[in-house]
């Protein structure tokens, strides 16, 4: 059974995995990112690579980046947490990794290994939303990834939800990422904290101080009853919840897949993003709606889907 590597990497880790025709992931890497230099982060893929290959017989290597990821499977236009600006990252990763590669917007990745091995096996449109640092996105339309017309198809993220709102790392200002993603909770539990230290004693006393306030502090906490950390989750789950209303009225999809890091919170932010969907949703009443379920393949989707890929474009 053939084997691929699969890379995922997010605006603060790298993780890579080994993984087989059916999808299991059979051994792992991972590092942080070092997000604020490209060459510093391609070698960490290196590394990561390196270290698998070394210990498995691997047939090709799939990267899966949080960015917009041209049609040739090899540069990153543009990534709002790393410094990737046109960057030919298959052709500087090749120099260095004696494998068939490739390059594929990690968002992608996980809607195609959901697709495949997960939850959305048999859908026929399927849209996944991965909520990580900010929100990545993916669509698989009758089997077939759609990229669109220069490979930035489905960034989802970026879509504008409140006119004139938060400004986003892209440049616009109210991007749906700025309301429902790990940056948008660990920002609110931060805000909480420093305007009522008392309100937020539960999250402060798990992570330590103001600024080790992460999302999986505040999700930690409201699965533990915290009053304050359940409030900024219902509100980022009711966000999630507007903007899949808003991809629903365009794109008319059988199942949403919520991935990412962030998901692991499960009905935590789902629950109340169905609640929302249903009220938001266009046409209420009269059409069919679509499931929202949480990824079946966790935070593993990324790489998997990656390496899966690698296996048929290599």
């Amino acid at each position: 059974m053939a084997l691929a590597i699969g890379v995922d990497i997010g605006g603060t880790k790298v993780a890579g995995g080994v993984v087989d025709e059916d999808g299991r992931v059979h051994d792992r890497e991972r590092r942080d990112t070092p997000g604020d230099d490209a060459a510093s982060t391609e070698s960490v893929i290196v590394e990561v690579v390196h270290a698998l290959a070394a210990r498995n017989d691997v047939a090709a290597v799939g990267v899966g980046a949080a960015g917009w990821i041209a049609n040739d499977h090899a540069t990153v236009l543009f990534s709002p947490h790393l410094a990737w600006r046109n960057e030919p990252v298959r052709d500087a990763l090749a120099g260095r990794i004696d494998l068939p590669l490739i390059v594929e917007n990690d968002a992608n990745a996980a809607a195609w290994a959901e697709y495949r091995f997960g939850v959305a096996q048999g859908q026929s449109v399927v849209v996944c939303v991965t909520l990580g640092t900010g929100i990545g996105g993916g669509l698989v339309v009758d089997g077939k990834l759609y990229r669109g017309a220069f490979g930035i198809a489905c960034e989802y993220g970026h879509m504008t939800l409140v006119p004139d709102g938060r400004r986003c790392a892209c440049g616009n200002l109210g991007c749906w990422e700025m309301y429902a993603s790990g940056r948008a909770l660990a920002r609110d539990a931060r805000e909480l904290a420093q305007d009522s230290p008392v309100a937020a004693a539960a999250m402060l006393e798990l992570a330590g101080s103001v600024d080790a306030l992460e999302g999986p502090v505040v999700t930690a906490a409201a699965a533990a009853g915290d009053p304050a950390a359940s409030s900024i989750c219902t509100t980022m789950g009711r966000w999630l919840g507007r903007g899949l209303a808003n991809l629903a009225a365009v794109l008319d999809p059988s199942m949403f897949v919520i991935g990412g890091g962030v998901s692991a919170a499960g009905e935590i932010l789902v629950r109340p993003a169905r609640e929302e969907f249903a009220h938001s949703l266009t046409g209420r009443g009269f059409r069919p709606v679509a499931a929202i379920e949480t990824a079946a393949l966790g935070p593993d989707a990324g790489l998997v889907g990656a390496a899966d890929l690698a296996r048929r474009y290599t």
